[in-house]
C-alpha cells in the first residue's frame, strides 16, 4: 500500500520514493494523468518516410529494393508503438503549506489503489475539518 494513513500523519512509500506529512501540512493532493509522448517513434517514422521518398525520386534503385525495407521499418515502428497498451502516465502530486510540490510517477496498475487511498484521505480530512468547526 503506497499511502499509509495514521491518526495524525500520512506516509507515502512507493519504490524508492518516501515522504511523510502531518494532516494539516498538506494543502493539495491528487493524481495527475498525462498522455504519453511518442517522440522517438514519430521521428523514426518521419526518417523512414524521408529516406523512402529520397530513394523513389533521386535514385535509380528498383522499387523492390527500397519499398520492402521501408515496409519492414514501418512494421517495426508500429509494433513498438502499440506494444504497450497504456496510453497515459500517472503521477501523484502533493502541495504542502510551505509551497513545496512533490510529483511521483506511479505505475498504471497502481492508479486505482492510490486513487482510493487519496479519496479515503480526503474523506478523513473533511471529517477532521467538520469536527474543528463544530
Amino acid at each position: 500500500m503506497p499511502l499509509t494513513i495514521l491518526p495524525n500523519k500520512i506516509r507515502f512509500s512507493y519504490k524508492s520514493k518516501n515522504w511523510q506529512y502531518d494532516f494539516d501540512e498538506i494543502k493539495e493532493i491528487g493524481l495527475l494523468k498525462k498522455r504519453k509522448k511518442y517522440f522517438l517513434e514519430n521521428t523514426a517514422f518521419a526518417v523512414v518516410t524521408a529516406v523512402t521518398y529520397y530513394c523513389m525520386i533521386f535514385s535509380d534503385i528498383m522499387d523492390l529494393y527500397y519499398i520492402i525495407p521501408a515496409l519492414l521499418c514501418y512494421t517495426l515502428i508500429i509494433t513498438v508503438r502499440f506494444s504497450d497498451p497504456t496510453e497515459f502516465v500517472y503521477f501523484i502530486f502533493v502541495k504542502d503549506i510551505y509551497q513545496k510540490e512533490i510529483k511521483t510517477k506511479i505505475e498504471s496498475k497502481d492508479r486505482v489503489l492510490v486513487g482510493k487511498q487519496i479519496d479515503y484521505y480526503l474523506d478523513l480530512q473533511f471529517e477532521r475539518n467538520i469536527q474543528k468547526t463544530a
